[in-house]
């Protein structure tokens, strides 16, 4: 009896940790596009750049499918051994990223739960003993539903996963886990509390003499720079202690010429509209034509437009050339514009630094914004925006129950 209940605690852990995996991944299959470039950058794979996304929504429908099937005892022969080979691979490959550090985050809860690459390693560990408990246990399941049941339930969430993936990259994600969610004020979010520890740094001097280059700190015993037969090389802060991160801690706007306009934009009393597209060279042409029309009307209400982007000089005077923006382009790092918003382009909508609307380039709002009641109909948008999400989460777990109340009263009558 206690085997049996050991075995299922285990079988159920694994199912809610993947079903949870899956789905923060399922409902922004952008932000895991990009972990993808992040690795295939970091490993010298970026000719797999193209594939980023099939391998997104291939990787979230894949643990939404193992967690289902393990919640449900669906198709277990197949599903345990799909579990052993995915925690014994990636417990393989965080152990190698742990030690090598090519990326800072793995993304394996997404952005809901951010882990560094050393806290992924551990947590893999600690899973892998209700995986090691579910594999060994496997034979002793017993199935609840009839095969062909199972099939059809696999299928069903493997189709719902793709197209759920599908919708969401067309859109922006059902829940925005990321710091620039609607309702951030960013200059609070960029504070570091009282009393939190800050970054503790160490200045080192680099020199050379005769041939030989030497590292120097400030308190050395040998001063370089007091003696003229020293070349000074470079300057560089290495960090000692990482202190306190605030959740917004890169958000810088300039403009081409390198002058600093954050505080412009952030302090700003009035409304300002944030055209964000992180790679000119991947935006939609159509998409920034809507965005054009909309940043007018802005305009003329007195909105004020920045474009941002981390594209090239280059590549920037091309793109104007194309679009003829009505706005002006600044340049942000580009994995802040990725994490701002997923759209390219996007628009994001502040008032005094607080992010009021963000909109996929799809999904631009209507000139009611622009009226006197224009924070009534964001508000009202928001509202919506929001009673839909609630609403499909609730059609999707009513849905989930009723199919399995249906598949339990077929079983009860069959047998």
């Amino acid at each position: 009896m206690t085997v049996r209940i050991i075995r299922n605690i285990a079988r159920l852990v694994m199912g809610i940790v993947f079903i949870f995996s899956g789905f923060v991944k399922d409902i922004d299959p952008l932000g895991t596009t990009y972990k993808f470039w992040d690795y295939f950058e970091a490993f010298g794979l970026g000719f797999l750049s193209h594939v980023a996304l099939v391998l997104a929504i291939f990787l979230s429908s894949a643990e939404l499918i193992i967690g289902v099937c393990l919640f449900l005892k669906i198709r277990l022969k197949e599903t345990v051994w799909a579990l052993f080979l995915f925690m014994s691979f990636f417990t393989i490959l965080t152990f190698i990223i742990a030690l090598t550090n090519p990326v800072a985050d793995c993304g394996c809860f997404g952005d809901a739960i951010l882990l560094t690459n050393w806290q992924t390693f551990f947590k893999n560990l600690i899973f892998f003993v209700p995986t090691i408990i579910v594999f060994q246990q496997r034979n002793k399941f017993e199935h609840i539903f009839k095969p062909v049941t199972q099939w059809f339930v696999v299928v069903l969430i493997a189709t719902s996963s793709v197209l759920l993936s599908v919708y969401y990259y067309y859109n922006l994600p059902l829940i925005d886990f990321r710091p620039y969610s609607i309702g951030t004020n960013i200059p609070s979010s960029m504070k570091i509390p009282e009393g939190m520890p800050i970054d503790e740094y160490k200045t080192v001097l680099v020199y050379e003499r005769e041939g030989v280059t030497r590292e120097f700190t400030l308190d050395s015993d040998e001063q370089p720079w007091n003696d003229s037969t020293w070349k000074w090389i470079e300057t560089r802060n290495v960090l000692i202690n990482s202190g306190y991160k605030p959740p917004i801690h890169d958000f810088t706007v300039t403009s081409q010429n390198g002058v600093d306009i954050t505080d412009t934009i952030l302090y700003d009393n009035g409304y300002s509209l944030l055209v964000v597209a992180y790679d000119l060279e991947k935006s939609s042409l159509k998409g920034f034509e809507k965005i054009n029309e909309f940043s007018e009307k802005a305009i003329e209400h007195d909105y004020k437009v920045y474009g941002m982007t981390a594209s090239t000089s280059e590549i920037l005077e091309e793109v104007i050339h194309s679009i003829d923006p009505v706005f002006e382009f600044y340049i942000t790092d580009d994995i802040t514009l990725k994490t701002m918003i997923r759209s390219n382009p996007g628009l994001i909508l502040l008032k005094e630094g607080s992010i009021i609307g963000k909109w996929h380039y799809r999904n631009i709002p209507s000139e009611e914004i622009f009226e006197d009641n224009g924070m009534a109909f964001i508000l009202s948008a928001l509202t919506k925006e929001r009673k839909d999400c609630i609403a499909l989460i609730v059609v999707l777990f009513i849905g989930s129950i009723s199919f399995l109340l249906y598949i339990f009263r077929l079983r009860k009558l069959n047998s």
